[in-house]
């Protein structure tokens, strides 16, 4: 079992900010939500909590800094790490003459940040270019508005719990050839909070949470792409306790265009041109993300030829700059010809002075040659 210092990345003196720190840090990174299907990050994770639910509480961190994982090992008896440390060990878990205590759990009181929320949403093509305002309806719990997250009836609040007295853990005591050994459990009447609520809110039947749905809107930066993911902080299910929100993570996905491809922040499209247009060059019409814009190719031009036009690509979402946009032509050979269109084209190629059987020729005699 790893060091839980190594896992958090800390050295042992670390303050109790630093822990929360890295704890929320790597609980980001490696959040299931945020990592669907990967069970090295749901397994780093969890590896995460482990180490945090013990350095963050200090009675715990401090048997573990005295006794390793044994110190804070329910297996293990209270015992550390073998048997040659009897006289300290004791002196933590037992006392022989008088029965003292050793407690295997702390009550949790603090505040709990709430979980992480993720939301897919569906972009057009031009909407990821440009950026856009949407509006989303997310469904989370919120602290209840009748009782403001107490969970007790209006009037009426919690009571210290009689069965823990207020200690959110019982004690059971059991003797030992040792001495009294005293074992200790969560309070199984409050949950661990060592109160109670006799009197519980209609609304939310005690739990202090509502399931709500929330709109709110979203601004999408220019140059978003399939795969981007836009935080929201504390927009997340509530904390307990008084804790934080967790946070919402958008994750964009964008529609393909039927005219424009994009990689990275460049765009790509084909612009048929006629053969006559090719042939004498021309002044053609190139659809941009702008709308149309006029390019002109020379005579001559074959099919196949990429152009391109600077800054008129995605813009950078970095905020400057932008990507390029390339068009490639493509020479549209008519299929349908009267005989008079025909006849126009053989007398061209008799002026011309081409000899398509020549050119057949001379082009397969090179494909020979390459594969001789």
């Amino acid at each position: 079992m790893r060091d839980y210092y190594e896992i958090l990345g800390l050295n042992k003196d670390a303050s109790e900010d630093e822990i929360k720190k890295a704890y929320r840090s790597l609980a980001k990174k490696y959040h299931p939500d945020l990592n669907p299907d990967n069970k090295e990050a749901e397994a780093k994770f969890k590896e995460a909590n482990a180490a945090y639910e013990i350095l963050s509480d200090p009675e715990k961190r401090s048997r573990y800094d005295r006794f390793g994982h044994a110190g804070v090992d329910p297996q293990a008896g209270g015992f550390g790490e073998g048997f040659g440390g009897f006289g300290d060990i004791f002196e933590d878990i037992f006392d022989i003459f008088g029965g003292g205590g050793f407690s295997r759990g702390s009550r949790k009181t603090g505040p709990v940040r709430g979980a992480d929320l993720r939301y897919n949403l569906n972009l057009e093509f031009k909407e990821a270019v440009f950026g856009v305002e949407r509006e989303i309806q997310v469904r989370r719990t919120e602290n209840c508005e009748t009782c403001g997250g107490t969970g007790a009836k209006s009037g009426t609040g919690k009571e210290t719990c009689s069965t823990c007295k207020g200690r959110g853990e019982v004690r059971y005591a059991q003797q030992t050839p040792f001495g009294q050994f005293v074992r200790t459990s969560t309070c199984d009447v409050c949950n661990g909070t060592g109160e109670i609520i006799k009197d519980k809110c209609n609304t939310c039947g005690g739990s202090g949470k509502e399931i709500k749905t929330k709109k709110m809107k979203v601004k999408i930066p220019a140059g978003v792409d399939t795969g981007s993911i836009i935080s929201m902080r504390e927009e997340g299910e509530a904390g307990d306790r008084g804790g934080p929100n967790g946070d919402l993570y958008i994750y964009i996905n964008v529609a393909e265009d039927p005219i424009f491809k994009r990689s990275g922040n460049n765009i790509y499209l084909t612009v048929p041109i006629s053969f006559t247009e090719a042939a004498l060059g021309a002044e053609i019409q190139v659809p941009t993300l702008e709308g149309i814009t006029n390019h002109t190719i020379q005579e001559g031009t074959q099919t196949g030829t990429e152009f391109r036009l600077k800054n008129m690509g995605v813009p950078n979402l970095k905020g400057y700059g932008r990507g390029d946009l390339f068009f490639t032509v493509e020479v549209k050979v008519p299929t349908k010809l009267t005989d008079r269109q025909k006849e126009l084209l053989r007398d061209f190629a008799n002026e011309t002075g081409e000899n398509i059987k020549e050119h057949k020729k001379g082009f397969f005699d090179k494909v020979k040659d390459a594969f001789n």
